[in-house]
């Protein structure tokens, strides 16, 4: 972890999937829970791509870099499958898809600047040396996300050691704060409120349709949702596996 004003941590397990194109947005619309084609340049959106029987393939983080172009945060492990499947749908559509996360650095800022609006999800932008830097609010809890061009710098301070242990610490944050994530052992076993997109603001239920979008409606209209994420203590013993089940 490199100390400055603030505490930053490299976060190396993410990547970022590219939509360009003048059907970007239309695109992403059509096969994402979140309403991209209202994606707003002050706001960073999660969102979810889903199967057809409502469960959640890949959760993503939607910037929106211009009018035609939308960057998508997301793990890396998760990336290449996700990439894979939305290039079967892209058919005729006017966009690319590409993996842009050599060209991007993520990092999570520890404290909040006094700038930055409060609402999770809300985005400030500057200019940096390569291009626009985003910083947006990332939990409840004060930490920011920051997405900005890559430099390959690499501190001269930092060893790989403390950058496994913070990146540990800011994902154990995650987990405290409830927020969900998907990894390729967790993909398609849960339906979008069981991870509670819905709650998260992942979900809109206003937009045109999406692949899920049946189930995960009949699920908010009719509360038929009997699993949700919940947030315990683990007093001792090795921690959970993604996707074991535990009796309390």
């Amino acid at each position: 972890m490199h100390r400055s004003a603030v505490d930053i941590t490299p976060l190396t397990h993410l990547g970022v999937l590219a939509v360009r194109g003048v059907d970007a947005r239309k695109f992403l619309s059509g096969q994402l829970s979140q309403d991209v084609l209202a994606l707003r340049a002050d706001r960073v959106e999660l969102a979810g791509l889903h199967n057809p029987q409502g469960r959640v393939l890949a959760l993503l983080r939607l910037v929106a870099q211009g009018p035609d172009d939308v960057l998508c945060v997301l793990p890396r492990a998760a990336l290449a499958d996700t990439l894979a499947l939305l290039r079967k749908f892209l058919l005729r559509a006017k966009a690319t898809l590409s993996d842009e996360s050599a060209l991007w650095q993520i990092e999570g800022l520890a404290s909040t600047p006094q700038a930055l609006p409060e609402p999770v999800g809300s985005a400030l932008r500057a200019p940096g040396n390569n291009g626009e830097t985003v910083i947006w609010r990332h939990a409840s809890d004060g930490r920011l996300m920051c997405l900005r061009a890559a430099t390959h710098v690499v501190p001269a301070e930092s060893s790989p050691t403390d950058a496994g242990a913070a990146l540990a610490a800011w994902q154990r944050a995650d987990i405290a704060a409830g927020i969900p994530e998907i990894t390729p052992a967790t993909r398609g076993e849960f339906v979008a409120q069981m991870l509670n997109l819905d709650v998260q603001g992942g979900i809109s239920f206003t937009k045109g349709c999406y692949t899920g979008q049946e189930v995960i409606a009949r699920a908010h209209y009719r509360g038929r949702v009997k699993r949700r994420a919940q947030r315990f203590r683990l007093a001792a013993g090795p921690l959970p596996a993604p996707g074991e089940k535990l009796e309390l």
